[in-house]
């Protein structure tokens, strides 16, 4: 008798954001790591050191900044790292649209 193979499907890395604390793949988050030469984004996500992860997300980043990055990194941000990392996120974060449903409410 001929046994049955079954597909596997593949593994997909789950990572949780330290800004809103949601869980999804690896690859839809942004890599933080804390490296011998400081904190840093980690755009490869092979860098050596501790990491953590945000959303491409202003708000997350923003909460992130404030202080979960530092414990998710086991270290305490400085200025300049903070700097850094709201500099990164300006560039490279699109500014989020405000929330059609929360405006109309407002407005009515």
């Amino acid at each position: 008798m001929v046994k049955k193979t079954r597909r596997r499907s593949k593994h997909v890395p789950q990572r949780t954001c330290v800004g809103c604390r949601e869980v999804l793949p690896k690859r839809s988050l942004i890599r933080i790591v804390k490296s011998p030469e400081g904190v840093l984004v980690d755009l490869t996500g092979k860098a050596h050191g501790r990491g953590a992860y945000l959303h491409d997300q202003r708000s997350c980043w923003m909460r992130g900044i404030k202080g979960g990055l530092g414990h998710a990194l086991k270290t305490e941000l400085t200025e300049q790292e903070k700097q850094m990392l709201l500099d990164y996120m300006n560039q490279h974060i699109p500014a989020e649209e405000p929330d059609v449903k929360g405006a109309e409410e407002l407005s009515g």
